[in-house]
């Protein structure tokens, strides 16, 4: 293999993360909604998003690029103190060429990993409103190379003919894929698995996007959860237990889209579990497939006409950015055309925090990682199938 898979291949980094920038709503919402929409205040020294007026995150917290230093408790102070490609689209791109990355998939901190953040304002035409801006945000940060920044659709999932709408109005703005929370009850909404979202899925079917779930989208991964000075834990490793298992919410939207038959119903349609690691997905699929011929399920849905394991091999994706050994090795050689790398820029557990961190260069990484992976899976992993997925 090259000295550099990243320029052999055109790598593409399919979860990324942009720091919102201090006036986005501010400058995009009506007035008359500017002191409830996201905007940021300073609180003894620190930037500070306010989401309804109540605290949400500093802003630092998402933007740990370059910074020396881990979270919980130390972060860039101050947008000043935050590195420029978090915020910047053609300080990105000259960060994207260092790294030898060809293209990034983009999304979202302070509204939530699934527009989860938004749903608790009151006030419905707010909602939308944030809503909007953010995606238009995403169409003008983009076009500093919208063929290597790409943009996913932020939802009003709490209106699902609200969400139609965005869709097709982001799809036209040329969004490449949708972000949906992977727990949609947990916020009163029906289950993956309700052909409530039927309509949603033909939409996005139709247009050829991916449906996707970010982990950290669901109820149980708020701030003020994974944040907290855990009198039990310590507020380390509180926070390090947290992200260590914000994939298990990923793990069941895996389970409800497939044995609810929303995998068979739209049988083109692309899910990606963002985020979420790929080490234990073979055991994962060996366990469904077992239960699946265990209960019988074929007695009660005679219409599935694939095994779990084959509904994901079919069009469900993952990502990974850390692993390497032979459990994950062997995720890639048993599933190759579903497995995407990521670096998750530029936050704390991303692939390019400061020398504080165990993190080294993506591309490092990825040479170690791969070593003993075929260089067609590796070809697979780093471009064709974002490529397929994304539409490239």
């Amino acid at each position: 293999m090259a000295a550099n898979l990243f320029e052999q291949y055109d790598a593409i980094d399919v979860d990324t993360h942009v720091t919102e920038p201090a006036d986005l709503w501010s400058s995009r919402v009506a007035k008359k909604h500017q002191e409830l929409a996201p905007r940021v205040v300073r609180v003894d020294g620190e930037d500070v998003w306010l989401v309804g007026g109540k605290p949400q995150i500093p802003a630092g917290m998402s933007a740990m690029a370059g910074f020396d230093g881990t979270l919980p408790s130390e972060y860039p102070a101050t947008f000043d103190d935050i590195d420029p490609p978090a915020y910047d689209s053609h300080a990105r791109l000259a960060h994207m060429d260092k790294d030898k990355i060809h293209a990034q998939v983009l999304y979202p901190n302070v509204g939530g990993f699934g527009s989860q953040v938004f749903i608790k304002l009151k006030d419905a035409d707010l909602k939308l409103q944030c809503i909007r801006a953010y995606n238009d945000f995403l169409v003008d940060f983009s076009a500093a190379d919208s063929k290597r920044l790409l943009p996913m659709t932020a939802l009003p999932f709490w209106d699902i003919e609200q969400t139609i709408v965005e869709v097709k109005r982001c799809i036209a703005l040329g969004h490449r894929g949708l972000v949906f929370p992977s727990q949609p009850q947990a916020f009163g909404m029906p289950a993956l698995a309700d052909r409530a979202w039927d309509p949603l899925w033909a939409v996005a079917e139709e247009a050829g996007i991916p449906i996707n779930f970010h982990i950290a989208s669901d109820a149980d991964y708020s701030p003020e959860e994974v944040f907290k000075d855990s009198a039990l834990l310590g507020p380390r490793a509180h926070f390090a237990f947290a992200s260590s298992t914000a994939f298990v919410a990923n793990a069941k939207c895996m389970g409800e889209v497939i044995f609810g038959g929303v995998c068979h119903r739209f049988p083109k349609l692309n899910f990606v579990s963002v985020e979420s690691c790929v080490s234990w997905i073979p055991n994962l699929l060996e366990t469904m497939d077992w239960q699946w011929h265990n209960s019988r399920v074929k007695l009660e849905h005679p219409e599935f006409d694939l095994l779990p394991s084959e509904y994901f091999r079919r069009q469900i994706y993952s990502c990974f950015w850390f692993e390497k050994g032979p459990s994950f090795e062997a995720a890639l050689e048993l599933y190759p055309d579903n497995m995407m790398w990521e670096t998750d820029f530029p936050h704390p557990t991303s692939m390019s925090p400061g020398p504080a961190t165990l993190a080294v260069a993506p591309s490092e990484y990825a040479t170690e990682a791969l070593q003993n992976v075929s260089a067609d899976i590796v070809k697979k992993a780093l471009h064709s199938n974002a490529a397929r997925v994304y539409g490239f």
